[in-house]
């Protein structure tokens, strides 16, 4: 084979190793059984929380394993279509493989980067919340056009989006939002998008002047019942009140909005689209996966400085800057990853920007790792 072929192979040859590595192939049949006999056991819903756990892994196994193996033989197909094309001296069959194999480098590198999601909660759902920063008007704005971007981006994963809370601008847009995101390996991706995010646009509210807007985003992941996180009722302060909300078929009608204040953080939490009940145990939910980040942070502060903007969502913090005016740009500033296709990008075009990030953080794992073992 010529060498830019050979290069491709190479290539997935590459990331096909690393995705056996991960999902433990040489088990990967047995565990499989395992877990169908448990899906078989007539009480395992009972409790859904499990039940729903255990579907959730015995998928991801699943599409792992069929993912590897559709790979694995379309490189196979492809090689043999090359060889009998070289043989035949026809090149366009020659071509049609190169190009088949040009593609599945691609795919084989986005799996190989998914199957590095192996954190304590990567594979969790998350909480996203959106912050409007400085900018009064036009950062509430900005805020509601970061919401549509990732509810667009969680829809195109397949992901189900819940509204927890939200307070609407004064004028336009949102001032805060808070999304509980549900989906294998949401957590894992949406962590590389917490920070500050900057956007530069002619102002769409009249001043026919270019500004500038911020906005903070958060993430964080859903707690299942294996990590346990103890919060003391005596640092907390429970509140109700009649949710602010845009209105609609959310709107609430009694004071059932629920907001958790942490006193020794300071983190305050809120829920306001459900029952107050509900909305109690969705807030308790979120201050205890605050507080588990919180303390991820602190023992993975090298590693989560790539992730973290420090200080208010203003100058100096952001992680990504969106240029729509005087030109198009989206650029990340920790990994410096852009596109000129910002309309793609506010329409949920994000997992270059994710992938991005999180390949440069398994290379600063891996570097520490290699100093570590020196």
């Amino acid at each position: 084979m010529r060498a830019e072929i050979q290069k491709h192979v190479d290539a997935i040859d590459k990331s096909l190793a690393l995705l056996r590595e991960r999902m433990g192939w040489e088990t990967a049949e047995h565990r499989m059984e395992e877990f169908n006999a448990m899906t078989e056991d007539p009480d395992l819903w009972n409790d859904p929380e499990r039940a729903q756990k255990l579907m959730r892994e015995r998928q991801s196994l699943l599409d792992a394993m069929n993912a590897y193996k559709s790979m694995d033989q379309e490189k196979q197909d492809s090689i043999d279509l090359i060889e009998l094309g070289e043989m035949e001296e026809d090149e366009e069959v020659v071509a049609e493989a190169e190009e088949a194999l040009e593609a599945l480098v691609e795919r084989a590198a986005k799996a190989e980067l998914e199957a590095l999601l192996s954190g304590e909660t990567d594979g969790n759902d998350a909480f996203l919340e959106i912050k409007s920063g400085a900018g009064g008007t036009e950062a509430c704005d900005w805020a509601s056009m970061l919401a549509r971007m990732y509810v667009r981006w969680a829809e195109k994963r397949g992901y189900t989006v819940e509204l927890q809370e939200e307070t609407p601008g004064t004028e336009a847009g949102i001032k805060s939002v808070t999304y509980q995101i549900k989906g294998h390996n949401a957590f894992g991706w949406l962590k590389s998008e917490s920070g500050t995010h900057r956007l530069v646009r002619i102002s769409p509210f009249g001043k026919g002047t270019r500004e500038t807007s911020f906005a903070a985003v958060g993430a964080y992941p859903v707690i299942d019942d294996n990590i346990v996180i103890e919060v003391n009722p005596a640092d907390i302060r429970i509140d109700t009140y009649r949710s602010s909300g845009a209105g609609g078929q959310h709107v609430n009608t009694t004071d059932s909005a629920v907001r958790i204040t942490h006193h020794p953080t300071g983190i305050v939490v809120t829920s306001s689209e459900k029952s107050q009940h509900q909305n109690r145990d969705i807030a308790m939910k979120a201050l205890k996966s605050r507080l588990y980040q919180l303390e991820l942070d602190k023992r993975n502060a090298e590693v989560n400085a790539l992730h973290e903007a420090k200080g208010d969502a203003a100058w100096g913090t952001q992680i990504r800057s969106y240029v729509l005016q005087p030109y198009q740009m989206v650029k990340d500033l920790r990994t410096g990853h852009e596109t000129a296709d910002t309309s793609g990008v506010l329409d949920g075009d994000l997992d270059g920007f994710m992938a991005s990030v999180l390949a440069q953080d398994v290379a600063g794992k891996s570097r520490a790792d290699a100093n570590a073992d020196e």
